[in-house]
Order: C-alpha cells, then structure tokens, then sequence
C-alpha cells in the first residue's frame, strides 16, 4: 500500500521508501529560467565537466523581451551556454513560462521534475512530484542525475462536488490557505483525489498545484485520472500509463467544492484570505490577468465573458501564459474582445508577477492580481496593496474599477 508519493520517490530512488527517510532520487527533468539560470550555468561552469542536458528544460520567461541591458546581457550569456551544451528544449523569449511549458509539453506522471523556482511545483497538476530547488542544487543535478530528498509525509486531500459559477482552481487554493494558513503542509505532500473528475479540469489542477509551496507543502500532486490522460494526449498526442496509487496516509482533508464562495487575500499576506462579501468595493488602480497561476484558456475565456462589449475603468493587463495559449485565445476571438474592453494584452512574460516589467504598481496603489504572492513589495511599489483573487473576480473588478463579485455578470 503506498501513497503516491512513496510509489514515485521508491523508483527514483531505487528501493522502497517511507516518510522520514532521506534518499537520493534520480530527477527525470530539471529546469530553469532566465532569472535563475545565470546562477545555475556559473555553478556548472565553476565546477567544470560534462553535464546532462538530455532532460533539461531552458525558457526565458522572467524578464522577457528584455527590459534592461543587463537581462539582455544575460539572455546572451545564457543563449551561448544553451547552443554550446546542445539543450535541445530551450524556450526563448516569446514561448511562454516555464511552469506552464513543463505542463504542455514535458512533465509526465510519476516522474521527478526540478527546478530552479519555487512555482516548479506546477505541474504536480500531472502527478508528478515536484519542487523548486536553489540554482547550485540544480547544477549539480545535471552534473549528476539525481538530488537528495527527505520522503515528505503524504497527507490525502478529496475534493467533492462541484465549483459554482463564479468560483474556480484558485479558490480552492485560497480556501485552503484561508483554513490552515501558510506553511501549515511543511514536510507533507498533498496528494489531491477528484471526485467528479471531468468537474475540475486541468487548469483548475495547474492553479492549485502553483500555490501548493504557498501552502508550505513540499509538493502538491494531483492524482492522475482521465483528466491527466486526456489533457496529455490532447496537448502531446501521447498515450501515458498513470500509476495505480492505493495508500496509507497520516491525515485526510475532505473539501466540499460546492460550498466554496470567490475568495480574495488581502494584503500583504497569501493566507489573509477574505469572502469577496468582505472586501467588496475596494477601490482599484490596476488588475493584472496572467501568471504561471492563472494565465490558462479558462481564465482568459472567462474574462473575456465577463468584458464583452464593456470597457475596463481600471486599467487592466492580460497576459496568457504561453505562447498555445495566446493563439488559441486569438483563435476562439478573447483576444479581441479584451482588447477592445481597453486591456492591455501580451504573452509569455511573468512581468508584472515579480515586479520586473510591463506593469509595475506605483506608491499606494491597489493591485488585484490573479498571480501566486500578494507580498510587500511584490509587484512595484513597497506601499502598493496587492489583493488576490480568480479571474473572473479580476475581469469584474477591472471593469467596475473596485473589487467585484463577478457572478452577477456570469448569470446567463
């Protein structure tokens, strides 16, 4: 009887596993940005020899197209390493970010993904088991293969019934935030069961996972399903074998998605999470729609829904997290109606997530973002209040200029 965490980390590893135990697992795909990769290339480069970029992942998605010379300088640097070592999975500027390529074309049930970012734990969407790692870590990954890991305690998450109009993936995450608060999951992994499979699609999966390490969980898997097998055929036209997982946990969480409300987490914490009922007509500067958490088809198509036909009065940037999804949401026409709403829309660019670009918030202003982190400082201005919420609450709030219940919008 093993947990899905066991069954992955027992074959990386080579033997059998239980919580506690520190091994050393073998890393089926590692990755980085260009914001970390300047560190990781110079640890490889410091040490010298030959490295494994057979399961490497490359994307330049932080600070792209280069805002300032340096990131440029950088993205040069990181251009040579990647062409003289023969990285054949090298994204540039343009493709999208990183987390969200590793779910569209890498990532693979069952196996062991690190990379050099926190948000790496993505695409546990999958039923991967993965983390973010420091650069030097992922340097010696692919120097050597594998990292070491201590087995985290596998706790059993089952979601019930189903979202409501109005409430998606990211609610959820913030429910779970809101209940048992940042950090709360160090040393578990969260290996989530759907009941209605069919009922929570892949991106509501990504959007979870994303906020797993805000929650504190050492990873946050999904356990793949129909959903897992479809999506990847859909995305890759591969057929993947999901494992078979009957396991033993130290704790289970039952989480009614029926009874779950939009939710926000007000500033400056991911855990201060609100009923929108409670933060309702906050006044807003500017909404941001993007990010490796809510840059997906669905997000985009529900702002889109929202904003048809209407104009924006705060000002409003989209951006859909890879370069699929922008040309799907131009195919199925998003694109236009949210440019006409008076949004501002690009693709394939964390940008105003971290503060580095296309979108930093002044002094004192209110941001609501569909992004993973609501910090001090996180996306401009040290005085700027960073509100969290889905994107149909984003869409409704840029349109109303204040915090808004999206669902009198979405009521046929």
């Amino acid at each position: 009887m093993r947990s899905l965490t066991e069954l992955i980390l027992g074959r990386a590893a080579g033997k059998s596993v239980s919580p506690g135990d520190t091994v050393e697992a073998r890393v089926d795909l590692a990755a980085f940005h260009d914001l970390t990769g300047y560190h990781v290339v110079e640890n490889v480069e410091k040490v010298g020899g030959s490295v494994n970029v057979g399961n490497l992942v490359v994307a330049f998605d932080h600070m792209v197209p280069p805002p300032t010379q340096r990131a440029a300088e950088i993205q040069v640097s990181l251009r040579r390493f990647v062409r003289d070592r023969g990285v054949l999975a090298f994204h540039d500027v343009g493709d999208g970010i990183l987390h969200q390529l590793l779910l569209e074309r890498y990532a693979i049930p069952g196996t062991v993904v690190m990379g050099a970012d926190s948000h790496t734990v993505t695409v546990g969407a999958l039923g991967a088991f993965a983390q973010g790692l420091g650069a030097s870590d992922v340097a010696a990954i692919m120097m050597t293969g594998s990292t070491w890991l201590v087995v985290p305690e596998p706790v059993k998450v089952t979601l019930f019934g189903r979202l409501r109009e109005g409430v998606m993936g990211k609610d959820v995450a913030l429910y779970i935030l809101g209940k048992y608060g940042a950090e709360y999951f160090n040393g578990n992994s969260l290996e989530f069961y759907v009941e209605y499979p069919r009922e929570f699609q892949m991106d509501y999966r990504a959007t979870v996972a994303n906020m797993g390490i805000e929650m504190g969980a050492d990873a946050l898997m999904f356990v793949p399903d129909v959903v897992t097998v479809e999506y990847i055929k859909s995305m890759r036209g591969m057929d993947v074998d999901v494992p078979m997982v009957k396991g033993e946990y130290s704790d289970e969480i039952d989480i009614e998605l029926d009874s779950i409300e939009p939710l926000v987490a007000a500033p400056n914490s991911v855990d201060n999470v609100k009923f929108i009922s409670e933060v309702e007509g906050v006044s807003v500067d500017y909404v941001f729609i993007g990010s490796c958490t809510n840059g997906r088809l669905s997000d985009i198509e529900v702002a889109a829904r929202i904003l048809n036909g209407r104009r924006v009065r705060s000002r409003c940037i989209v951006i859909p997290a890879s370069r699929s999804v922008f040309e799907e949401a131009l195919r199925l026409g998003y694109i236009d109606i949210l440019a006409r709403a008076g949004c501002v829309v690009t693709f394939g660019t964390c940008g105003p997530c971290i503060g580095g670009h296309f979108g930093i918030a002044g002094p004192d202003e209110v941001v609501l973002s569909t992004s993973n982190r609501n910090f001090k400082g996180r996306m401009g201005h040290p005085s700027a209040r960073i509100y969290l919420a889905n994107p149909a609450v984003a869409a409704a709030s840029a349109l109303e200029g204040k915090i808004t219940d999206p669902r009198r919008y979405l009521r046929p």
